[in-house]
């Protein structure tokens, strides 16, 4: 599959609007993940997600993410880092072969895509509240931007499902998954009926991070996009 292709079509769209006109549509996905107090592990998953906010400071971990078209095809398949520093700060690295830097200094968003040597910037007052990376960044307020609804366990798993409110979101429905309390997994489905699986692994919480981290200064010969 092309890089083109993939960058189209292949994840649930992070930024829920283009940058700008004629900006290329971004293909990655902002998402979370943590352990949560073993007080926790019967409580279902709205109730976990909820905690979240309330426990969790900064957290690192490694992710699988896969891609299926409406049929259930994979499409594409790419393994990366995640960094969460509160308030509002977050890193996502995708490596090969379609590498991409997703950095939130807690005021902007930068999606850089490597290859294309192209930058995308939105405030990230824009991008919380109409995107999955509310779920990321948000608070105990989540639903102020999202309907929350306990589904039933599925093979083992404790699952919420997020509705976002504002229609013109990008993506319909995003099911997070926790395992006795641990986030283990996380589903969209997105304006095109694409899908995207996430799994979480090696996950530390409250782990200390540097702030230079979250910060992305736009290399020289790098095309900016966005605001």
């Amino acid at each position: 599959m092309s890089k083109q292709s993939f960058n189209y079509k292949g994840l649930a769209v992070f930024f829920s609007h283009a940058a700008s006109a004629g900006a290329r549509r971004v293909a990655a996905v902002i998402v979370l993940s943590t352990l949560f107090s073993p007080w926790f592990a019967h409580a279902d998953g709205v109730d976990d997600l909820k905690q979240f906010y309330q426990s969790t400071q900064s957290m690192r971990a490694q992710f699988k993410q896969t891609v299926f078209d409406q049929k259930g095809r994979k499409l594409q398949e790419v393994n990366g880092n995640m960094l969460l520093q509160r308030p509002n700060k977050f890193r996502w690295d995708y490596q090969k072969p379609y590498e991409q830097q997703i950095i939130s200094d807690g005021q902007q968003v930068f999606l850089f895509d490597i290859d294309l040597q192209q930058v995308s910037v939105r405030t990230l007052d824009k991008v919380l509240g109409t995107s999955p990376a509310a779920l990321l960044a948000g608070g105990p307020n989540v639903e102020e931007s999202f309907r929350l609804t306990r589904l039933v366990d599925y093979e083992g798993l404790q699952r919420v499902q997020a509705k976002p409110k504002q229609k013109d979101s990008g993506f319909q429905v995003v099911i997070i998954s926790f395992n006795h309390g641990k986030l283990a997994e996380m589903r969209l489905v997105d304006a095109f009926n694409q899908s995207t699986h996430i799994v979480f692994s090696a996950v530390e919480v409250n782990p200390s991070l540097n702030t230079t981290q979250f910060l992305f200064t736009v290399p020289k010969g790098v095309d900016v996009v966005g605001e």
